[in-house]
């Protein structure tokens, strides 16, 4: 990383010279100014906001730095932001989030976070993923938010997948319902293989041979309208009444065209069809009607256990899963 000096030395001025480019412009004359914020831009030059602290004699207490990937534009994802800053500060601690749109961050973005000088690091995901970790972060207290590492040694908070579905999967059971049909996100996702486990392990517990489900897979995760022809192709030939009595969905998106599609031909949820969702989307899911009976996504939980290990400095490197517990609505 670039420092004052070098700028300094680009430039051709001194160092005190940068420092008033930096913070007090308006005392330099054009010429000059202009040759610092030319070697600033070439050198890629960010200055560090703790020295300024520091220079000015007081102290804003600790901060934790988030990365957050795609999580500040997701308004049901954000609530794993909001649990960050509301757990630091009532710790005494601050936060200063990020926005990268991708993984690893750029070199840039990494300075900017590195010039406020964190005492730990946060990177979260709006979907559960992996990413890498640069070496230089990774000399920092890390912890990862509904992500993992592609390399070992990192903690990080993770839905619990597995016991989520099979939760979910195994109360809706209870109510009697005996030909379910899944449409389940891409297989390539992370969240597929636990899910899979927890939905099987429900199944047998119920008499139930898992290879008898019908099971479709989407081929992307935007490919949502794929769900109709699914739904086509289980209806055809069957005069619009349904061999199945229970659909569940791999999230929330499917169950919304679903939903679509069904009241479409006249099907009644949850009467001759019910519907389970995974996400509980903020704001939306409640919104179907009937209500949807969803299992929640805890991005509000994960924000705020990663928040506390870096607090509380903890040292556990390893994947920490985080219940994900169901919301009963009136589509069951």
């Amino acid at each position: 990383m670039a420092s004052v000096k070098d700028v300094a030395r680009l430039a051709g001025v001194s160092f005190m010279t940068v420092s008033r480019a930096l913070n007090t412009p308006e005392k330099l004359n054009q010429e000059t100014l202009a040759k610092v914020r030319q070697a600033v831009e070439a050198l890629g030059y960010v200055p560090s906001l703790s020295a300024r602290k520091i220079r000015g004699g007081h102290s804003s207490g600790k901060t934790i730095g988030v990365f957050a990937l795609d999580t500040a534009t997701t308004p049901f994802a954000v609530e794993m932001l909001l649990s960050m800053e509301r757990t630091a500060r009532e710790n005494g601690w601050n936060v200063f989030i990020l926005n990268v749109f991708e993984a690893p961050p750029s070199q840039q973005a990494i300075d900017l976070m590195l010039s406020h000088q964190p005492d730990g690091i946060i990177f979260s995901a709006m979907q559960l993923r992996t990413v890498e970790i640069p070496p230089v972060l990774r000399s920092l207290p890390l912890v990862l938010s509904n992500c993992m590492s592609s390399e070992p040694g990192v903690a990080c908070y993770v839905p619990d997948d597995a016991d989520g579905q099979y939760q979910a999967v195994r109360q809706v059971l209870k109510r009697g319902y005996r030909h379910p049909l899944c449409i389940n996100l891409p297989q390539a996702s992370l969240a597929w293989e636990p899910r899979q486990l927890g939905l099987r392990r429900a199944l047998t517990e119920a008499g139930m041979s898992a290879d008898d489900v019908p099971q479709y897979n989407l081929s992307t995760d935007d490919a949502y309208q794929e769900t109709i022809g699914v739904l086509e192709n289980q209806l055809r030939g069957l005069k619009g009444r349904p061999a199945f009595d229970l659909l569940i969905c791999g999230n929330d998106r499917i169950a919304l065209v679903a939903y679509q599609f069904l009241l479409g031909r006249g099907l009644r949820i949850p009467a001759e069809v019910a519907v389970l969702g995974y996400d509980n989307m903020i704001g939306v899911a409640e919104l179907f009607y009937p209500p949807l009976s969803t299992v929640q996504l805890p991005y509000y939980e994960m924000g705020r256990r990663a928040a506390q290990y870096v607090i509380e400095g903890r040292n556990e490197t390893t994947i920490h899963r985080v219940e994900c517990p169901l919301v009963e609505r009136e589509s069951c």
